[in-house]
Formats: C-alpha cells, structure tokens, sequence
C-alpha cells in the first residue's frame, strides 16, 4: 500500500479497528476512511453499496463484527450469526463489486473445531464439531472465510483472511455480560479492590487454557498481513503460547492490586478446553508479537482506570 491510498476501516469504534487506525496513522497512512454506526448501518445492502460507489477504497480492512464472551454469545445468538453475516456479506460483496485491490477479513480461533489438536493448524477448520457456547459467531466467521475464497476463486479478487486468538488492550469491552475474560477480570479484581471485598467469584473451574494478544500486536500483524500475504489459505495470528485462566486470573489480581481470594465457580461454563494457535505459517513470514502478558495487562488496566473507572468513557 502506498501512503495516499484510499483505505477503509470497517469497524474503527471497536477495539480491532481502533487498533488498526491507530496503526495505519503512525505509519504515516493518510487517506483513512470510516464511518460510525450512525453514520452507516453495514447491516443494510443498499447503504454499504452506496458508501462504496462514492468513496471507492481501495484497501478494505474488516475489523466491523458483533463480538462477546460466553454469555452474550448464549444470550443473543440471532444477533451473532444474522449481523455478522449480513455485514461482512455486504462488505466484501461492495469491495469487490466496486474494484477495491484487497480485503482482508478478520475471523477468530473459535472458528476452530472445539477438540481440535493443540495447537490449531489452519488446516483444521471443518474436521470437527464447533464449541457450541460460540457457534453462532463461529459459523458467521467461517462464511465470512468461504466467501473471500469464493470470490477470489470465481473473480480473482484478492481476499484475504486471518484468524486472530483472544485479544485484550486499550479500548475494550468491560461490561460483565458481554466480554471476554480478560477484561471482564481487569473490572472484577479492580472493583473488589476499590470496595474492600474479600473474594472475587471466576466462572468455571479456572483450568482452561488460552492465549491472549495484545490488540496492537494484531494491527501490526494486519498492516504486515496486507502487505505481504496472498492467498486463499486462512492464516493465524496470535502468541503461540497460553496461559491457564487460573494463571491468567492471579496475574491480573497482582496487577490490579487485590488481597483477597479467588473462588471458581465449577457450575458455569468453561467453554473449550484449549485454545492455543499454530502461528508458525506467519512466523515464517517474519512477524513476531512484540508485547509480553503483563505488560499488555499493565497497559490495558491504566487505560481501564483512566477512561472506565475514571468516568471518562461507559463501560
């Protein structure tokens, strides 16, 4: 890409797409286009066809999705699977349609069959059965993954998917029933602190295991991706190591500063077992993440206490 090339953030309000127009503004890329929810509804064809007939961008990255821990995604699964679909459908249909040189489309580990080896190669996807805690996300993401192979199949278009794992940092969601763990621990350690409370409840058992990157890490990862990769084959981004969330759950205790006691709730869901990427096919490529866990878990909590907890931002 060059610096005064029209690129398209779909999705720049949410912690990937932050991330990403963080991204491409300090590397000098000037000719950045987004649109807010209010602004552009990507749930209704006519308008995204619009948007892109007038603007014509010709770099599209795809960062807009309805995303959530376990139990949004249990709570809401109409809106995982019927608003994923329609906005990446729309999305890279437009690109295509309207001459945008490359997409790349960003998808998730959970896409990954729920037993499936550890780590995940990428040319697990469909050799088994999904977690059915986030299959309606899940299934939305592997037709968002089959429809950049299709069309770069049947008009050559140069669509391109990554597979992400869980992902942390400035700009998350906090809210207790929609996030992921991480931050949703980053908020319960903070808030028995600040309250003086002696426990802290974690759902399940605390022994599954899973990585985590830092959202920055994965803008890099994008902006290298877009750069340097084409092809059909999906490709993981992620650390290439994990972490027990009973691990996780006593790193960010120690971050945040809480005394008191952990208790696991065994009656709540843990969800899959392992999830820990093969990341080797882009290692090979040259990338490296370059944020540590507690370093990353450090930096999203001063951003929590600023802007959350601080009033500054809702939750």
């Amino acid at each position: 890409m060059e610096h005064d090339d029209k690129i398209y953030i779909a999705g720049h309000t949410g912690l990937v797409g932050a991330a990403i127009l963080r991204k491409l503004r300090a590397e000098g890329f000037a000719n950045l286009v987004t649109r807010t929810h209010a602004d552009l509804d990507l749930t209704r064809q006519a308008a995204v066809e619009g948007f892109f007939e007038r603007e014509l961008p010709e770099y599209v990255f795809l960062a807009a999705a309805k995303v959530g821990g376990i139990l949004a995604n249990d709570t809401y699964p109409a809106e995982f699977i019927g608003r994923n679909l329609m906005m990446q459908t729309n999305i890279i249909h437009a690109a295509q349609r309207t001459g945008a040189e490359k997409l790349l489309f960003l998808g998730s580990s959970c896409i990954y069959p729920r037993l499936a080896p550890q780590p995940m190669r990428e040319e697990y996807l469909l050799t088994g059965e999904l977690e059915p805690t986030n299959e309606w996300y899940a299934v939305a993401k592997i037709a968002g993954i089959k429809m950049c192979q299709a069309y770069r199949k049947q008009y050559g278009f140069d669509a391109i998917s990554c597979m992400p794992t869980n992902l942390y940092g400035p700009g998350d969601n906090f809210d207790l029933e929609s996030s992921h763990v991480l931050p949703a621990l980053i908020r319960k350690f903070h808030e028995a602190k600040e309250a003086g409370r002696e426990e802290v409840v974690i759902w399940g058992t605390g022994g599954p295991l899973r990585e985590f990157l830092h959202v920055d890490d994965l803008a890099d990862a994008c902006l290298f991706l877009m750069e340097r990769y084409s092809s059909p084959v999906i490709i993981n981004i992620g650390m290439g190591r994990d972490i027990s969330i009973a691990e996780l759950a006593e790193l960010i205790r120690d971050v945040v500063g809480f005394t008191g006691r952990l208790t696991f709730d065994a009656s709540k869901p843990d969800g899959t077992p392992r999830k820990l990427l093969d990341v080797s096919r882009l290692t090979s490529l040259g990338w490296q993440p370059k944020i540590a866990l507690r370093e990353g878990i450090e930096q999203t909590y001063a951003w929590y206490v600023e802007q959350v907890a601080g009033g500054n931002r809702s939750i």
